[in-house]
């Protein structure tokens, strides 16, 4: 079996499987319930380190309360290490983490064959974080799944759209767009930038985001437009900066969860 393997392990995330389980629970463990909520079809949620970014990817996870009936996650992307133009595909056959290999879901990744807007390529997953911060919280919130990974370049909202409505599916399959926001403002401007952004993400408003809103803007123009047509509702679940949790006030990054469910 071909698998990628983990590139941040350690640096961002600890490499000891027990050590990132114990880790990811802690953070999973937080967030009250909500059992009268429905659970999630789609999550916004953001790609740090752990210690940054975790407790507000945490609040995101936190919210599948079906976990039994997920079989596919279809998780994409923002570029930041190779430019390409579309959304690229990996060729290998598992993802893998310190938890364990993730399987990637072939008959899913096959209905986009024809799309010209995607490739297939592995030098862009090699060492993006956008989609590997992702793994940990879902290998511990739904066990077994298999992954549908989409790292994305410059691709249009049409694109992304289009690839959204072959993989969409039912109650078995979600959707996951990785993202943080701001980037590198101090923690006041940050906030203000953010709650913006936030707003623009409530309405389902992607045109309102621009290159300063979020790194993860294309995928999420595409999750925007498409959960309008559907009539998801939105709902934010926290937004914070690395100043909040982990970091400096003076330089943050900034960072959001969202759930989108069935009107």
């Amino acid at each position: 079996m071909d698998v990628r393997p983990p590139a941040l392990a350690g640096p961002w995330y600890p490499a000891d499987p027990a050590a990132l389980a114990q880790c990811v629970d802690g953070f999973l463990a937080a967030p009250e319930p909500r059992p009268a909520a429905p659970s999630p079809k789609a999550l916004v949620a953001p790609h740090a380190g752990l210690v940054y970014s975790g407790p507000v990817a945490a609040s995101a996870y936190a919210r599948w309360t079906d976990p039994a009936i997920i079989e596919r996650v279809v998780l994409l992307g923002p570029a930041h290490r190779v430019a390409f133009r579309g959304l690229c595909a990996p060729t290998v056959d598992a993802f893998a983490t310190p938890l364990g290999p993730v399987p990637l879901d072939r008959e899913a990744l096959a209905l986009l064959d024809d799309l010209p807007g995607v490739l297939r390529d592995d030098r862009p997953h090699a060492e993006e974080h956008s989609l590997e911060m992702h793994l940990p919280f879902l290998q511990r919130t739904l066990g077994e799944f298999r992954l549908v990974p989409l790292v994305v370049g410059a691709a249009t909202t049409a694109e992304v759209r289009e690839v959204l409505q072959r993989l969409w599916g039912g109650p078995e399959t979600r959707i996951v767009v990785s993202s943080d926001l701001s980037h590198f403002h101090d923690h006041e401007t940050a906030a203000r930038l953010d709650r913006v952004t936030a707003t623009a993400i409530e309405t389902l408003d992607g045109d309102a985001l621009d290159d300063h809103s979020a790194c993860g803007r294309i995928p999420l123009r595409g999750l925007l437009a498409e959960a309008r047509a559907r009539g998801l509702q939105v709902e934010t679940l926290d937004v914070r900066t690395s100043g909040d949790t982990a970091g400096d006030r003076r330089r943050v990054v900034g960072y959001g969860a969202w759930a989108f469910t069935d009107g």
